[in-house]
């Protein structure tokens, strides 16, 4: 089977790695599976995004939590919108500025996938 493409969106890279080593490896397993169109026992739907369009893996590390945001809903490709460790001291939804970050470069994604499409 043919790997899919990977793509970082934006910082999306950077910011993964300056991630801890352990959470870095869970992350990049994570999105090798997805290439392969596979999807690790962490991985799930991110909420707010209707359907499995938008996926979210979670890593609680050292009583951290880190989340690694990635879509393939578009064309043959993975595009990582987003990485990041989880600071709300408020329940378990995703911070509203992190949403819309992601929502961003969710456009920026599709955008992209149309270029390449063409």
């Amino acid at each position: 089977m043919e790997q899919k493409a990977l793509y970082w969106v934006g910082s999306s890279k950077k910011d993964l790695m300056a991630l801890p080593e352990e959470v870095r490896d869970v992350f990049g397993y994570a999105l090798h599976l997805a290439q392969e169109g596979g999807k690790h026992e962490q991985t799930k739907p991110l909420k707010g995004f209707g359907g499995a369009g938008v996926l979210e893996v979670v890593e609680d590390f050292k009583g951290n939590a880190y989340r690694a945001v990635y879509t393939v809903k578009f064309g043959n490709a993975v595009y990582v919108l987003h990485c990041f460790q989880k600071k709300s001291a408020h329940g378990i939804e995703t911070p509203k500025p992190g949403m819309e970050l992601i929502r961003e470069r969710l456009k920026a994604a599709e955008a992209h996938a149309k270029g390449v499409a063409k």
